[in-house]
């Protein structure tokens, strides 16, 4: 994006927020109930960044999304912060890709911690991959006009004389 004087860039208190200070495994190891649990605030961020395609209109759902990452984590830490330490510890430790199959009985004990404590499941296989509606507040973005371009290279006339191939078809099976 080019910045010119006509651009308003947002003040470093708008930018600022509370940072989400975890390592990988910890991320990944709440991901999916994360997901669930933010989903609302996240889709509407990124129904934001796809409709307006400008970063700087979307800042409050973004920081809707890291707020939302916040309390999530610090009811996890309330409630099932042992369960959710050994599942992180093992996904760092047990391989060198964080692979979750080397983790399966202290993911169990997580996800058991997670439906006690929140009645939330972890989401199925595939979950995130199907299509969802998402209603929303916000008003829609104005209709871009497509720009149409005349032609640069017009078209032969219909009366030019149009000669057969020199050397034939250049579809060898068609004669």
């Amino acid at each position: 994006m080019v910045v010119s004087n006509d651009i308003s860039l947002p003040t470093e208190e708008e930018l600022t927020v509370t940072e989400l200070n975890l390592s990988t495994s910890a991320l990944r190891a709440g991901a999916f109930h994360l997901g669930k649990s933010c989903e609302n605030p996240n889709n509407e961020f990124m129904l934001c960044r796809l409709e307006l395609d400008d970063p700087r209109a979307c800042i409050s759902e973004g920081k809707v999304v890291t707020r939302c990452a916040l309390d999530f984590f610090r009811k996890v830490k309330k409630s099932c912060y042992e369960e959710f330490t050994q599942y992180a510890t093992c996904l760092d430790k047990s391989s060198g890709n964080m692979a979750f199959r080397h983790c399966r009985k202290t993911q169990g004990m997580f996800d058991k911690c997670m439906k006690d404590n929140f009645d939330m499941d972890r989401p199925d296989y595939g979950y995130f991959t199907q299509a969802k509606i998402h209603s929303t507040e916000r008003p829609a973005p104005p209709k871009r006009e497509k720009t149409v371009y005349k032609d640069a290279t017009p078209g032969l006339p219909e009366d030019y004389p149009k000669p057969p191939a020199k050397y034939g078809s250049r579809f060898h099976w068609i004669d």
